[in-house]
């Protein structure tokens, strides 16, 4: 079976990288396990761990650093 690769205008640098990235905290909020969800993002997407983060953070409306500073 042949592993399916993102296109390369998705991967860093790429002219649609920002409407992935703006995406992704929707899917961050469905369903699933979150661990799961980080290794998609991570090593599909390409995206770093600050990009994920943010995502995260999006997700939550702010929770993620609410917590920790709270």
């Amino acid at each position: 079976m042949k592993q399916k690769t993102i296109k390369t205008e998705f991967l860093p640098g790429g002219e649609k990288r920002q409407e992935m990235l703006e995406q992704v905290p929707k899917y961050l909020t469905s369903p699933g396990l979150q661990a799961n969800k980080h290794v998609f993002c991570t090593d599909i997407l390409k995206m770093t761990e600050t990009e994920y983060l943010e995502a995260l953070n999006k997700a939550t409306n702010g929770g993620l650093v609410a917590s920790v500073w709270n």
